[in-house]
């Protein structure tokens, strides 16, 4: 036998078994291959390491001609189930130990697909830097595990190395910005881990030039640790705060030894998706999962970080977009493709939206879903803090998949409104700016009484209710362009008033972002239209609310819609009914409120009062096509509902929990129908289907222009989702939130003729809107 020829196998994760008369199977931890054939099952035993290509030949001689030898090796071979070893690595009939040893460490390589000899090779010559951020005496125990995994590890930093590798208690650790900057100086690939706690962190591995880097991870983990933030913010550290060390000697170990086998599988050649994940373990349970870490395209390390200021600086230009009929409205894409589209960002570690889940409050036969908190409520301290963790980002919809895509889309839409520090924004005084600036309060609407007031009010009131400071024309603050639709033209909008959590400068709170027109779409253009319509909704909503007027009914089951029976009949079961009024405004786009209460039948005795409650809930909707309007009037009632089902969790909220234990329709008549007013049905309201979302936008624009006003639009779409996001603005508009200055609150009541003349400002409702 030439010794020079390369001796042929099976390859070493792969155990042949002839199965007389019937097939010839291979096993792996992979599964199992059958090849079928007298031929392969003759040649088989033969193919064990030990013989190259002439000795096959003389012992399949009468069995198989040298040409279909030839032929069979060669398809076993480009299946890979066969190679060939060099002499003396893969020795038949050997034994000892290391023999074994060899022999596994080659079937351990072919399972990752590549080729043993060699990649054990890669591994030996591989040389790991072990750096520490803050976990000094880690890199004692890391040095052990890593060697008794056969890595070599450099001497000095300055030695040659091939990946580093650093530990950590806290992926946020400060001195981790500055390892990130060096090692993409060096272009060098580094790994991240943190071995403590029931859960330990490894990867993902970084490539400079390649994928993301450390700041967008922190990004993301930030995103989720605002609690963290804030508790070490409140403490003068430069770091979150992070819970103390939880672990065993086992687990520890445990946790270096995974961390050794996927620095020795990256030494030895073997990429995989994986390694450019956060690879969470859960110690106790014995589970782990892949967190994909994304390159954010705004990166201001490894991207281009003024993308989203020059999105805002540019024109916001509708263009032909068909209609879907999506949920709860008209869109661009059906909800079953916007889930696939972005449901990608949705993880606890790395995801943009924590979790995405149904409440589990929901009564059976409707639908909610929760998204996370609400960045809407960060504010400053803990109060807001408090109100933030408490309130979730929600959905709803007649269908499951509704109000999950709703939920998603909500959480998409509140973080694309959250400050990041990218923002575009001009710094100067209101004086200076000249016609390009919108006064705050032309937006905002506070009256005289309101500022003089604010202290007291702010003392008693959730942050949904805070009353700003009054404006100061000379004070110097950031101001950020928005692009008026009316006018084709960029203004000036604070930048405090249009993004959540916007940094304020101590003194004075000039001005400070809602949700109120913020929405979340399938195209640019749905987006800007969800957010007009909830502008509409929330002002005829405040001219009803405060003013108290008495509105008229409107039958749902005229719209001929059979989910709404269901509705009804799991209403019923719960001891409760509902009802809807129509709250159109003069602005002429359909406005309903669905409202809800227990029945006098459901009512239990009890000496807290909860005999007596009627847990009153509603909900509101507004559309051009008035079934939609309906839609979203129900089923954002049922998304309130679950709250006041289950009092234990709702009645955290002091404004929820008067409401419920102290107002009847007795005591808000407003909430019942006008008995005096025709009840209304789908002939009542006119309205003219479209095709395109386009022609709605224009109408809108032109709608708003007829009545003196202008629409505004910010584009807060960002890079790293793509999902379409704007806040859409039009000052004079009401909020629903207790906003009082003078103006159509007043005065567009007394023109519907729903008052004879302006309500006193000290007679308006003083239960603020709290949905």
């Amino acid at each position: 036998m030439d010794s020079a020829l390369p001796r042929l196998g099976f390859r070493k994760h792969l155990r042949p078994a002839v199965v007389p008369g019937d097939a010839t199977y291979l096993i792996s931890e992979h599964g199992v291959t059958a090849l079928e054939g007298a031929a392969i099952a003759a040649l088989a035993p033969l193919l064990d390491g030990s013989r190259d290509l002439p000795a096959l030949a003389r012992e399949m001689h009468g069995v198989l001609s040298p040409g279909q030898l030839g032929r069979l090796l060669g398809q076993l071979t480009q299946a890979d189930l066969v190679a060939g070893f060099t002499p003396g690595t893969a020795d038949a009939g050997r034994t000892g130990e290391q023999d074994d040893e060899d022999d596994a460490t080659s079937a351990f390589w072919e399972s990752a697909g590549l080729d043993g000899p060699r990649a054990d090779a890669r591994l030996s010559a591989g040389r790991v830097r072990l750096l520490s951020a803050g976990a000094p005496e880690a890199g004692h125990a890391a040095r052990d595990a890593f060697r008794a995994a056969g890595i070599a590890l450099a001497g000095t930093d300055h030695e040659d190395h091939t990946l580093t590798v650093v530990l950590c208690e806290d992926y946020l650790a400060p001195p981790l910005a500055d390892i990130d900057a060096a090692q993409r100086r060096t272009g060098r690939p580094w790994l991240l881990a943190k071995p403590y706690g029931t859960q330990p962190w490894i990867g993902p591995v970084f490539q400079p030039g390649e994928g993301a880097c450390w700041h967008c991870l922190a990004h993301r983990l930030g995103h989720h640790r605002s609690t963290h933030s804030y508790v070490g913010s409140a403490l003068g550290l430069a770091a979150p705060l992070t819970p103390p060390r939880a672990h065993i000697p086992a687990s520890r170990a445990c946790a270096l030894h995974l961390l050794a086998l996927q620095v020795a599988a990256w030494l030895g050649g073997f990429r995989d998706a994986g390694q450019s994940a956060v690879w969470t373990l859960d110690s106790l349970r014995g589970r782990g999962r892949h967190h994909p870490v994304h390159q954010r395209p705004q990166c201001p390390a490894c991207g281009d970080p003024t993308l989203v200021a020059a999105r805002a600086g540019q024109p916001v230009v509708p263009v032909s977009r068909p209609k879907v009929t999506a949920g709860g409205g008209h869109r661009a894409l059906h909800a079953r493709q916007m889930l696939e589209r972005y449901e990608h960002l949705v993880g606890e570690v790395t995801g943009v939206v924590r979790l995405l889940a149904r409440d589990p409050r929901c009564p059976a036969g409707l639908n909610a879903y929760v998204s996370g908190s609400n960045p809407a409520l960060l504010g400053n301290g803990v109060r807001s803090l408090r109100s933030a963790l408490r309130s979730h980002s929600a959905g709803k919809g007649v269908t499951e998949l509704d109000a999950k895509v709703g939920a998603l889309c909500e959480a998409l839409e509140r973080y694309s409104g959250t400050f990041h520090g990218d923002e575009a924004r001009v710094r100067g005084r209101f004086s200076e700016l000249g016609g390009d600036a919108v006064h705050p309060n032309s937006c905002q609407l506070y009256d005289a009484r309101q500022f003089a007031g604010r202290r007291e009010w702010n003392a008693r009131h959730s942050s949904f209710q805070f009353v700003c400071d009054p404006f100061d024309t000379e004070a110097v603050l950031d101001w950020t362009p928005v692009w008026s639709l009316t006018e084709r033209r960029h203004r000036l909008l604070p930048t405090s008033l249009l993004y959540f959590a916007a940094p304020q400068p101590p003194g004075p709170v000039f001005a400070r972002a809602d949700s109120n027109g913020n929405a979340a779409g399938s195209s640019l253009e749905d987006a800007i239209l969800q957010g007009f319509w909830e502008l509409v909704e929330r002002d005829a909503v405040a001219l009803w609310w405060y003013n108290r007027t008495r509105q008229p009914q409107v039958d749902p089951e005229s719209f001929g819609e059979e989910w709404i029976a269901r509705m009804r009949a799991s209403y019923a079961r719960l001891g409760r009914s509902f009802w809807v009024l129509d709250l159109t405004s003069d602005l002429g786009v359909p406005v309903m409120c669905a409202v809800s209460r227990r029945e006098p039948a459901a009512r239990t005795g009890g000496a807290d009062g909860s005999g007596r409650r009627e847990d009153i809930v509603f909900g509101f909707g507004c559309h051009p096509d008035p079934a939609l309007a309906l839609r979203r009037a129900l089923t954002e009632m049922t998304q309130m509902l679950p709250a006041a089902v289950d009092t234990a969790l709702s009645f955290e909220d002091p404004v929820f929990r008067d409401w419920c234990t102290h107002h009847t329709l007795a005591d808000q008549p407003h909430l019942a129908p006008d008995p005096a007013a025709a009840v209304l049905g789908p002939a009542d309201y006119p309205y003219e289907p479209r095709a395109d979302l386009l022609d709605d936008i224009e109408d809108a624009v032109a709608l708003v222009r007829r009545h003196g006003m202008e629409v505004l639009v910010l584009d807060q779409t960002r890079p790293d989702l793509g999902i379409p996001v704007v806040k859409v603005i039009v000052p004079g508009l009401r909020h629903f939130w207790a906003r009082f200055a003078p103006g159509r609150l007043y005065d567009v009541p007394v023109r519907l003729g729903r008052r004879t003349t302006p309500l006193p400002y000290g007679e308006l409702n003083p239960i603020p809107v709290f949905v």
